[in-house]
């Protein structure tokens, strides 16, 4: 039976899963391993040169010159420890990425559009691992800046596992870990790596059975079926596709969460099931809603805290939540559909807030 073919994303990574990124990704555990295993101390580097060399050959020496020189670029202004320059900086290297006349250059350099959008997909990630080295860097004193070295944001930017999709660790975290030197199974990873790979195969399998079989995405692109159909028909087919992204997500990102826990890294939560859910704030608060995990760990901890977040005012608490989903809108493009889900979305979590306010209040409870 054919399958459903108007999801892009899911189509796009299992295409390159097959065609390469798989592959890679077997390199980077075997380097992982034998590193681990003979060279401990070394291992950070070993990771970052097999980085370069994947990045090398599946972007090609122009597409790895331009991830370098993002990284050169956010690395320098940081020097100046200014969390608002950071910022600008980065804003500015990812709007470079929306320039008509630079798209147009940058796909001469493929063959085809699927590696343009590699390209493309590949450093809008790289951007917010860059912003998050260069926000370490400005919140530690001169003891610590040998710890965010160049070299080391070298192996942060280019470690493969999370390279082209996610999911986001920061750099603290990652730095911290990697340096931890402990104690290494060869068979305890081993049936770590064995389970994983059984979890993952299953959640791939349910994916393939969903878009195989349930069309999801296929009605949603044509008006007459959806025009058709009874309010409780459209609520299931609402319910099936934020179930298929869930699903899908396990499998995006249990690969690379798989990876680092082989590395010895903790990996990020895994996005929670969203029949689990009750509340709006509780799902983008815990950095497991099937909205995006990459995105949503990176705005609550440098965005939204820092900005006051819950523990300001009534108007830092608006402030923080519009500005969080504003950059989530500019991050995924910017297109006026992407401003009208980031403003419900913040609209969403405003009023879920602003009734748990009320609620909250001695003379509702009473009446309650």
């Amino acid at each position: 039976m054919p399958q459903d073919p108007m999801d892009f994303e899911w189509s796009y990574w299992i295409e390159w899963g097959r065609e390469r990124i798989l592959w890679l990704l077997a390199g980077h555990l075997l380097v992982s391993q034998v590193s681990r295993l003979l060279v401990e101390k070394y291992k950070p580097w070993c990771l970052m040169v097999y980085g370069m060399a994947a990045c090398w050959l599946l972007l090609g020496i122009k597409g790895f010159a331009v991830i370098l020189l993002h990284a050169t670029i956010s690395f320098a202004v940081a020097q100046f420890q200014l969390s608002l320059l950071t910022w600008l900086c980065s804003l500015i290297l990812l709007s470079t990425l929306r320039i008509p006349a630079v798209e147009e250059a940058k796909r001469k350099w493929y063959d085809t559009e699927n590696e343009y959008y590699l390209l493309l997909f590949t450093v809008s990630v790289r951007c917010l691992f860059c912003t998050s080295f260069s926000l370490e860097y400005c919140c530690h004193g001169p003891a610590q800046k040998s710890s965010h070295s160049f070299l080391w944001m070298l192996a942060y930017v280019f470690y493969y596992p999370t390279f082209h999709n996610g999911p986001l660790i920061n750099f603290d975290e990652f730095s911290k870990q990697m340096r931890r030197q402990e104690a290494f199974s060869l068979k305890t990873n081993l049936s770590i790596l064995i389970v994983g790979i059984l979890r993952i195969f299953f959640w791939w399998c349910l994916a393939e059975l969903m878009i195989h079989l349930m069309y999801i995405h296929a009605l949603y692109s044509s008006a007459p079926p959806l025009e058709a159909a009874s309010y409780w028909a459209l609520g299931g087919l609402a319910l099936a596709q934020v179930l298929f992204f869930y699903v899908k997500y396990l499998v995006l990102y249990g690969v690379p969460a798989l990876l680092l826990q082989m590395d010895g890294l903790k990996p990020p939560a895994l996005p929670c099931c969203v029949s689990l859910m009750h509340s709006f704030t509780k799902m983008w608060r815990l950095v497991k809603s099937l909205i995006t995990l990459l995105i949503c760990h990176f705005t609550y901890r440098y965005i939204y805290v820092p900005m006051g977040g819950s523990q300001s005012s009534l108007l830092g608490t608006l402030f923080s939540t519009a500005l969080t989903f504003a950059f989530v809108s500019y991050w995924h493009g910017g297109q006026s559909y992407l401003w009208y889900w980031g403003a419900f979305n913040c609209l969403g979590v405003i009023v879920e807030n602003g009734v748990k306010r009320i609620l909250s209040i001695s003379v509702i409870q009473d009446l309650i």
